[in-house]
């Protein structure tokens, strides 16, 4: 079997195509109005024949962009009487909490395409309010009037008994897309609940056609879809449930680095992703941390997924003076189209990379992804605008701010994954990856007292190898509701062996054998009373509580008598495939030629034990680091770059 990781990002799509003995990678500039042309062009370009033998692995931002841009499809929310404006009204966190005019924002779902219906059951699954027949029949002629394109539904307690949910899903036409929140997410919280199946809705039918159109065109090969769980869908079922793709780009990177792991001195690493668009960061403390509890464009998203945190800021973050005299960077960027200055393309604006170009730690005459052609003149245009207004010395003092304030952005979010939860970074290797995240490793790690780094080999497409390392596999959660010391461990048992052969019948479906499975189980537990969990392995009552006590008193530094609730069990499955990977590449040597003692110099060029040390340039076809002054280098013998604080 030939595979095929696809990792289409904000500036880049990347791939990385494994033949069974060697690995070539590749980037092109990415077509956000069509993401699959750019798709369709890498594989023109790697001269790749779609056959049955050939498995694509994809990760996606359609589904991301759809959210973040507003430009999901026309959703119906339906619910219970009198609960019709619960996206609406949220949590009523306040932003800015003593700001008392606050910017008013726009509700999830308009008010007119609320409906709400009968069919209410209580916290017991006692029936309160039937689902009559009438009632359907409203509910359809109130869509005939909407003409939605999808439908959400979230009933009172349906993760209790979904049937209500059921019902009225079959009685809607099947001409729009129809997502209940008993099959998307089937635990409490109303709020949450409703948000994961609004957002369901809202980027499904995107998905489910954009994957049937890239599905067409790419002919007899199989194709599947990375999941923010880390794990692998089926393309053809991964639009029914599209909130699971949310971070589907992101999952592959963190799953690569976790991949990658193995193959360094230790598995205790802070990942670092930095694209052209965004950065992505993840903690890898052996295991990946699985969390229910994330966020995007402001809504809460607590369908299983690699706890990731994600700031604005990249190769193509934006440089600029705001209306109060003061250098600022990001959140906006350049994009694929114009992109840098330096890309040729069009763009006026400085950006990160603009700047890394001035400061010489990108070479001059170096292609980006092999094919994109650096214009140097073009970069000094665009830093010497802001020169001019900051009223500095030299474009290099812009140039440095620039760098200054990105990094800065980025250390922030690194402490946020580790030192806001009570996790010492200093004990941790900082893994970079991305395009960009060479070039600002050793000054990220001094800001966190880090000595040890990594820049991985394939640096420059990591997300698209992770895609090549996933498995198919399914993350299902469920709530149980009750205080740990009332429930019989065979219960916990029994619920759990209920969701292990839901998720196995999901795999299943896409044609799978499930014989071969690595399973894991875990309960969410927090102390009667608390609003927020925290998640535990499941082994027996004792040992659960007991790590639960001890993870409270680490993240919190406190512990309590009170008694602890079992909120939620999670069960995760994937199937066993060992892939041996070659390391080694066949990338075609760039045009630049550089001495091997001079201030740049290729990977390739170096061999397993090489030691680097002061301020060089090590350039890869997708990737460039900068060896800081103070820092040493050696390549090991899988082809990662390590590098020490000296």
């Amino acid at each position: 079997m030939k595979l095929l990781g696809i990792d289409t990002g904000g500036t880049f799509t990347d791939f990385v195509y494994f033949d069974g003995q060697v690995l070539r990678t590749h980037k092109v500039l990415s077509t956000p109005d069509a993401p699959e042309r750019a798709i369709l062009q890498g594989i023109s370009d790697l001269n790749i024949s779609l056959s049955e033998e050939l498995r694509i692995v994809h990760g996606s931002t359609v589904a991301t962009n759809a959210v973040l841009e507003g430009k999901g499809a026309r959703t119906v929310y339906i619910s219970n009487r009198g609960f019709k404006d619960v996206l609406t009204i949220g949590r009523q966190a306040r932003k800015q909490l003593y700001n008392l005019t606050p910017e008013l924002t726009t509700p999830p779902v308009p008010s007119k395409n609320c409906l709400e219906t009968s069919g209410r059951i209580t916290a017991k699954g006692e029936v309160l309010e039937p689902l009559t027949e009438a009632d359907l029949e409203e509910l359809n002629i109130e869509l005939e009037k909407l003409k939605p394109e999808a439908v959400a539904i979230n009933l009172l307690f349906s993760y209790i008994d979904p049937s209500f949910e059921n019902k009225i899903a079959d009685a809607i036409e099947k001409s729009c897309f129809v997502s209940c929140s008993s099959k998307i997410l089937p635990v409490y919280r109303e709020y949450e609940r409703g948000i994961a199946t609004w957002l369901n809705a809202y980027v499904g039918p995107l998905m489910k056609g954009y994957l049937k159109r890239l599905q067409d065109q790419l002919g007899q090969s199989g194709v599947s879809v990375m999941r923010s769980s880390g794990n692998t869908c089926n393309a053809g079922q991964a639009g029914d449930e599209a909130v699971h793709l949310l971070l589907s780009g992101p999952a592959g990177g963190i799953k690569a680095a976790h991949h990658l792991s193995n193959y360094i001195a230790t598995s205790n690493l802070l990942s670092f992703d930095m694209g052209g668009t965004s950065t992505d960061v993840a903690l890898v403390d052996g295991e990946l941390d699985i969390t229910g509890e994330s966020e995007i464009a402001g809504y809460p998203v607590c369908i299983p997924m690699i706890n990731i945190h994600t700031i604005g800021a990249g190769g193509g973050s934006i440089a600029y003076i705001d209306d109060g005299g003061l250098l600022q960077v990001g959140p906006e960027s350049a994009g694929a189209s114009p992109g840098p200055a330096c890309y040729g393309q069009g763009g006026i604006s400085a950006t990160v990379t603009d700047a890394n170009l001035i400061l010489g730690r990108i070479p001059k005459g170096i292609r980006l992804g092999e094919s994109l052609t650096i214009d140097f003149t073009n970069a000094e245009v665009a830093i010497a605008k802001l020169t001019e207004r900051l009223g500095l010395a030299s474009d290099c003092e812009t140039a440095a701010g620039i760098i200054k304030l990105a990094n800065e952005h980025m250390a922030q979010a690194l402490r946020v994954i580790s030192v806001e939860r009570g996790i010492d970074p200093r004990g941790f290797c900082l893994m970079a990856f991305g395009g960009a995240g060479g070039l600002h490793v050793c000054e990220l790690a001094e800001q966190l007292g880090m000595t040890q780094a990594v820049a991985p080999n394939h640096a420059g497409v990591l997300s698209a190898l992770g895609m090549l390392v996933a498995k198919p596999g399914r993350h299902i959660t469920h709530t149980i509701g009750c205080l740990l010391k009332d429930i019989d461990e065979y219960q916990i048992e029994e619920e759990i062996n209920k969701l292990t052969i839901q998720a196995r019948q999901a795999l299943t479906r896409e044609g799978h054998n499930t014989e071969k499975t690595i399973d894991t189980t875990a309960l969410d537990l927090c102390y009667h009373g608390q609003a927020h969990t925290l998640t535990v392995p499941w082994s027996d009552k004792t040992d659960c509580e007991n790590s639960f006590h001890q993870l409270h008193l680490s993240r919190y530094g406190h512990r309590l008598e009170t008694p602890v609730e079992l909120v939620n069990i999670r069960v995760g499955i994937e199937l066993e495939q060992d892939l041996s990977l070659n390391f080694g590449t066949n990338h075609a040597t760039n045009d630049l030629q550089v001495d091997n003692q001079g201030s740049f110099l290729w990977r390739s060029q170096l061999v397993a034990g090489d030691v680097i040390v002061g301020e060089r340039i090590i350039c890869d076809p997708d990737s460039t680091i900068w060896v800081a002054p103070g820092w040493q280098a050696v390549k090991d013998q899988f082809g990662n770059v390590v590098l020490t604080k000296l």
